[in-house]
């Protein structure tokens, strides 16, 4: 889940940047993040998910976590894996694919006012 598109688009909106990099804070970046409440199915489809990116990597030996991570160089069959997740998570969140980051994002604050609404009752 951190990993997703989604997760990155929230933090790029709500957590500081130290030059190019996040400073992410549990406060800031995962404690606002909304989550939608999981089904036990849905869980474990995340973890076989997780899992698929896990192995992917390890099928780049030698390759560093930078090597396999940047964007010019990043292996296809790790993208791929990726892109897969991305679409996995984002349809917990709602039946159509988000068209781009600002949809996204407009979704993700809409999650975020009904969960504090709820933390407030």
């Amino acid at each position: 889940m951190i990993a997703s598109k989604i997760h990155l688009c929230w933090i790029a909106t709500v957590c500081v940047r130290l030059e190019e990099r996040f400073s992410y804070s549990n406060t800031l970046g995962w404690n606002t993040f909304p989550v939608p409440e999981l089904s036990e199915k849905q869980k474990g489809a995340l973890e076989q998910s997780a899992r698929k990116i896990i192995l992917t990597r390890e099928e780049h030996l030698g390759a560093t976590i930078a090597d396999l991570y940047d964007p010019k160089k990043m292996p296809d069959d790790l993208r791929e894996a990726h892109r897969e997740n991305d679409e996995l998570l984002e349809s917990f969140y709602r039946d159509t694919p988000f068209t781009d980051d600002d949809e996204r994002l407009a979704h993700l604050f809409e999650c975020y006012v009904e969960m504090t609404e709820k933390q407030g009752k």
